[in-house]
């Protein structure tokens, strides 16, 4: 069969970027489509990025990728008490995300890769059952069809693609947080990320204000999708999480001033990863894989870190002319023995935060520090688990499955 271009990845944010540079790089065909009309845009992230998650690779991060440079981060209790750590050094960045989609996408092309915005896959190409393309539509266009022995979804949430491979793409409301953020001006702050905890403030979820250059940043609300009401606003419990972040706002000493430059919401993956990320000449990755932080709903680094993965086990699949799911599990085997086990710690985190009550909380952010804070987020919980529970000790049955 002749074939149009050797992949079709499906997305051109982080995860659909760097897979599509990573597979050009080694020689492959690569056609990435996105139905935005302009990479970045709309942005929908709360834009923050740690040290640790820069994996572009031999290419160095430019300055115009960044607002501003994160110095630590100041929690908040449900009671006002915070926890403070702060450093003289960068921990951190608050991107233009809108920027620095492009810039991958940019990194994408000088590889070989080519990109058409504005087409919007429509549905697979099958041929005696196997998966051999898809149907595209540009600018809302008649349908053509655009054939390669692999597709790469990179859908993010929306998945369509990827479930009519067969995949399991369905969020229970469980596993999904419902956001609102603002990007406000002026603002004053000291380059910390602020975060602010209890039922009170954001039912199952947390409120945040990114720095950001200019004295602007990004303040926005993440709540439980199963504790939003999504027909009607009401309360705290079962609010829409605009109300949410509106009465946080107005109580707020310092934003009273501030004017709101640009706003969006939309709904995240919190939840586990999907059970198989690939199948016959096809490839899930990045949030379309829901492979995001089950914390706090971050999936730049992740899906940077499965795109990657990911176009070197197609490579392999293209130079055997082998695009069966055994060849291909190989990607998900290796992420699943890399970030996969550190989602699943996190997960186990996320269910336990989810049983403690505003006291218990209280509790916690008194008696910790941020070292026990960085343990705990990376999946060494016993010290932290110990020093609690040693003051509160009614807090085993909850966190002691943490150990």
């Amino acid at each position: 069969m002749d074939f149009d271009h050797d992949v079709i990845v499906i997305g051109g944010g982080p995860a659909g970027s760097t897979f599509a540079r990573y597979a050009a790089a080694e020689g492959m065909d690569v056609l990435v489509v996105d139905k935005r009309k302009e990479i970045g845009v709309p942005v929908r992230c709360g834009e923050g990025l740690g040290e640790s998650e820069i994996i572009t690779g031999e290419v160095d991060l430019p300055g115009r990728c960044f607002s501003t440079n994160v110095r630590g981060a100041r929690i908040y209790a449900p009671n006002g008490k915070s926890l403070t750590w702060k450093t003289d050094g960068t921990q951190g960045w608050v991107l233009e995300r809108k920027i620095f989609d492009k810039w991958l996408c940019e990194l994408a092309v000088e590889k070989g890769a080519r990109v058409k915005v504005y087409t919007r896959a429509t549905g697979l190409l099958k041929e005696n059952g196997s998966i051999n393309g898809v149907m595209l539509s540009e600018s809302g266009k008649g349908e053509y069809p655009a054939r390669a022995p692999l597709v790469v979804s990179a859908e993010g949430m929306e998945s369509m693609i990827a479930r009519e491979a067969g995949f399991n793409t369905v969020h229970r409301l469980q596993d999904v947080g419902t956001c609102y953020q603002y990007e406000m001006k002026p603002i004053e702050h000291e380059n910390l990320i602020e975060l602010y905890f209890g039922k009170q403030v954001a039912p199952r979820g947390y409120v945040w204000i990114f720095p950001k250059a200019g004295r602007k940043a990004n303040v926005g609300v993440g709540i439980g999708g199963h504790l939003t009401d999504w027909k009607k606003r009401s309360g705290i419990d079962g609010a829409a999480p605009k109300e949410v972040l509106d009465r946080f706002i107005e109580k707020r000493k310092g934003f009273s001033d501030a004017n709101i430059l640009t706003e969006f919401g939309g709904v995240i993956s919190v939840g586990a990863p999907m059970k198989e990320f690939v199948t016959d000449n096809f490839m899930v990755i990045g949030t379309a894989a829901k492979q995001v932080d089950p914390i706090h709903g971050g999936g730049i680094y992740l899906a940077m870190h499965a795109g990657r993965l990911a176009a070197g086990i197609a490579a392999k699949a293209h130079e055997t002319k082998d695009y069966s799911k055994k060849t291909l599990y190989e990607y998900e085997k290796l992420w699943r023995e890399s970030e996969g086990k550190t989602c699943e710690q996190r997960l186990k985190l996320q269910k336990a935060l989810e049983k403690l009550d505003d006291e218990d909380l209280d509790y916690i952010i008194g008696a910790v520090t941020y070292k026990d804070l960085e343990l705990a987020m990376s999946g060494k919980f016993a010290e932290p688990v110990a020093k609690i529970v040693a003051g509160r000790p009614r807090l085993l049955k909850v966190l002691g499955a943490l150990r």
